[in-house]
């Protein structure tokens, strides 16, 4: 096999198959080129480093390695396929900002349970460089726009597809509500005396009703006197998933709400921990602005004097309408004279939002600054919208567009893998 002739003969042993990173830097290496693709060219070093890397990964996940040759041979496809994305994302100026990939690295270290700086000092002490990893992931980011940008436009997800899978068992469990359940259990056993048995249903009751009445329920279930209760956690699942035992209770409480079940194991006391995915009311506003953005010829106050005085303007009976299409900046609203139509929670930037929401209908704000200049918002009604079927189908939507994005990459990828030049040394 030429792919493990060469990196033997570029004076290196496959103990980085054992992690031997201390080695490896102790070893004077000649690099060699492995492989020409298009306009770039993969060294031996290079295959060595992302060896490690896979090597060491799949130690740390329990797999088992595959035969040598195979692992090389895997690994520097996956380098060919990579160099081609990237100098695809080099033609059209893909970039990634310094901001964006601290924040990529940061979330990592999140991951690992570490602060940023412990997560250096951790790889310091095995043997690996930080700066080598962040660049790493910055090629990550890159060849992700890359694959982005030229699979996403070829993946559509009709109407029809979505309600044809919602109609299959498949969509209808996805789509069914999400229980997080918290239950604390007081064993009966079998043949036990029904003296006894009242006694513990008398109990579980009395903790229900200190419950209800707004004690906390970890503090209850908690108590060893006169008895202790076992349970925990079942964590989030959809109904059919929950033990047979909850099934009739889980969809008549609200979060928060506790309840008791019997059950042949005794009695459970439970509290209903959160819900998701059911009935979602969204409280929706409806409402229209004016931008005023800075410029060459308009400072910040002048933006923003501006705005008071529409306000007045308006107040003093001029039409919001006409006023936001004579000197709107946001060119999305302002040929319908600033009208936003119904916005959801989250829809809008903070600085907007919080302002939209503190107005009453009817009231023009006081102007607002947010990243996008200067807004004065007129609030014209609210409503509670039922978002629940649109919700149940954005999330089938989700789901088919990801498992077509992924059919679309693997052919893509297998047709950019033809289309390029590659030479193997």
């Amino acid at each position: 096999m030429k792919f493990k002739a060469l990196l033997q003969g570029a004076a290196l042993s496959f103990g980085l198959m054992a992690g031997a990173h201390s080695a490896l830097a102790a070893t004077e290496m000649l690099d060699q080129v492995v492989a020409i693709v298009d306009d770039d060219v993969i060294m031996a070093s290079e295959l060595r480093e992302r060896l490690a890397i896979v090597t060491e990964g799949m130690q740390a996940r329990g797999m088992e390695l595959p035969a040598e040759d195979q692992l090389i041979r895997d690994t520097l496809d996956r380098l060919i396929l990579e160099s081609i994305q990237m100098q695809m994302g080099n033609r059209v100026g893909v970039r990634i900002p310094d901001a964006q990939l601290d924040a990529a690295m940061g979330r990592i270290a999140s991951q690992n349970r570490m602060s940023l700086d412990q997560f250096k000092v951790a790889l310091e002490g095995e043997g690996r460089s930080y700066p080598a990893m962040r660049e790493q992931i910055r090629r990550e980011l890159v060849v992700q726009r890359v694959q982005q940008g030229n699979v996403n436009r070829e993946v559509e997800i009709s109407d029809q597809e979505i309600d044809n899978f919602m109609a299959t068992e498949e969509g209808q469990k996805m789509i069914q509500p999400e229980y997080r359940i918290l239950q604390a259990l007081l064993p009966v056993s079998p043949g036990e005396d029904a003296a006894s048995v009242a006694a513990k249903e008398a109990y579980i009751d009395k903790l229900l009703a200190e419950v209800q009445a707004g004690g906390d329920y970890e503090a209850a279930v908690s108590r060893t006197d006169p008895y202790t209760l076992g349970g925990g956690d079942l964590g989030w699942r959809k109904l059919d998933d929950l033990p047979s035992m909850f099934t009739e209770i889980a969809p008549t409480l609200e979060r928060g709400e506790v309840g008791k079940v019997q059950s042949a194991s005794g009695f459970h006391l439970v509290l209903m921990a959160g819900t998701r995915g059911g009935e979602q009311m969204v409280k929706q506003t409806k409402a229209r602005h004016i931008l005023l953005q800075t410029s060459e010829i308009q400072t910040d106050e002048q933006a923003r004097e501006l705005a008071v005085e529409l306000k007045q303007r308006a107040l003093d009976g001029e039409d919001f309408a006409e006023l936001a299409k004579t000197y709107s900046d946001d060119i999305g609203s302002a040929s319908e004279g600033g009208d936003l139509g119904w916005t959801n929670p989250g829809q809008m930037v903070p600085e907007f939002e919080n302002t939209m929401d503190s107005t009453e209908i009817g009231q023009i704000s006081d102007p607002v600054r947010s990243q996008f200049g200067w807004h004065i918002i007129e609030v014209l009604d609210r409503r509670d919208e039922d978002m629940t079927e649109l919700s149940k189908r954005a999330r089938i939507r989700e789901f088919l567009h990801g498992r077509k994005y992924q059919e679309e990459l693997d052919a893509w990828l297998r047709k950019i893998r033809a289309e390029a030049f590659v030479d193997i040394k």
